[in-house]
């Protein structure tokens, strides 16, 4: 649905973009994460026809956004990392203003915004004065506006920026409902946890260069030669840790006291060989109450292909 191929952009000698390649396929909500000045925004702008590239070619939906600008604002919507309000203006007067700019017909107008204020639960504030509203419904009306147009592709710029914890947890539900109605999403974060949630892929971006892209899972799978498991027993503390010791495949063990005895080790056998070590473990002698791997989250990734250059 989204394609980019040689991707640049450049400022003089400045290059926010570097030869960005990059696939989003149809129905994917993917997370777009990287540092301030990574590039984030210049390259959702330029998808959203509001900046042109220096070089290379960007399609959405099979067309290109310099060469049919107007096609493509008819089925992408973009929300900003920040937008303006107007004073003196009611919720449905704002919403109305923008479904004229969309050129929806007069005679469907009402219905498109009664539409879009229900999905994002502001139907009791469309008399609402814009700017009484609070920082988290101001999100959701800027939501609202960019879905009055039922866009196939949503370019959302850090939408749960400044929002405190639910209504954090309401835009995170509010993208999972669109994620369910066939949207292709493409946000960019720097929650990354909350991008976990619900992006099936993503892709990290440093210094105008695109790090990696792909599944998280798939990701992971190649920064990582090793799982990391912990254990939690009840006793024989020093048995269980010579158990470890004397698996091949087991390395780097540490042990930490609590009501129960936790060890925590690198594991680099097969999934079959572990699953003996566990039913070993799960000798009653032990008093196993847990045998986990931990996961790595999108922060330890995040860190680990980065390099923190700040520009």
């Amino acid at each position: 649905m989204i394609e980019c191929e040689g991707l640049t952009k450049t400022y003089g000698d400045f290059v926010a973009l570097d030869n960005l390649s990059l696939k989003i396929e149809r129905g994917d909500t993917f997370g777009f994460i990287g540092p301030n000045g990574a590039g984030k925004t210049t390259t959702m702008r330029i998808l959203s026809t509001l900046l042109e590239p220096t070089s290379g070619t960007a399609l959405v939906g099979g067309i290109s956004v310099v060469e049919n600008p107007d096609e493509i604002r008819k089925l992408l919507g973009y929300m900003p990392d920040a937008f303006g309000v107007y004073d003196g203006m009611k919720v449905w007067e704002y919403l109305d203003f923008f479904a004229g700019a969309y050129r929806l017909p007069k005679a469907s107008r009402s219905q498109s915004i009664n539409d879009v204020l229900e999905l994002t639960e502001l139907s009791q504030k469309r008399e609402f004065f814009v700017e009484a509203l609070s920082t988290g419904m101001r999100q959701r009306l800027c939501l609202a506006k960019t879905l009055l147009h039922a866009p196939q592709v949503l370019i959302l710029d850090e939408p749960a920026s400044g929002l405190d914890p639910r209504a954090r947890i309401e835009m995170r539900e509010l993208l999972r409902e669109l994620t369910r109605m066939g949207k292709t999403i493409m946000i960019s974060s720097h929650i990354l946890p909350e991008l976990a949630d619900f992006c099936n892929r993503i892709g990290v971006l440093e210094a105008g260069s695109l790090i990696t892209a792909g599944r998280v899972d798939d990701i992971m799978a190649t920064l990582q030669s090793d799982r990391r498991i912990t254990v939690s027993l009840l006793r024989n503390r020093e048995k269980a840790a010579e158990l470890l010791e004397s698996d091949e495949h087991v390395s780097d063990i540490e042990v930490l006291e609590g009501e129960a005895i936790r060890l925590t080790f690198a594991y680099t056998g097969e999934l079959e060989l572990l699953a003996g070590l566990s039913h070993r473990l799960a000798d009653p002698e032990f008093g196993l109450v847990g045998f986990e791997e931990e996961k790595t989250d999108l922060e330890d990734l995040f860190l680990r292909v980065t390099e923190g250059i700040v520009r």
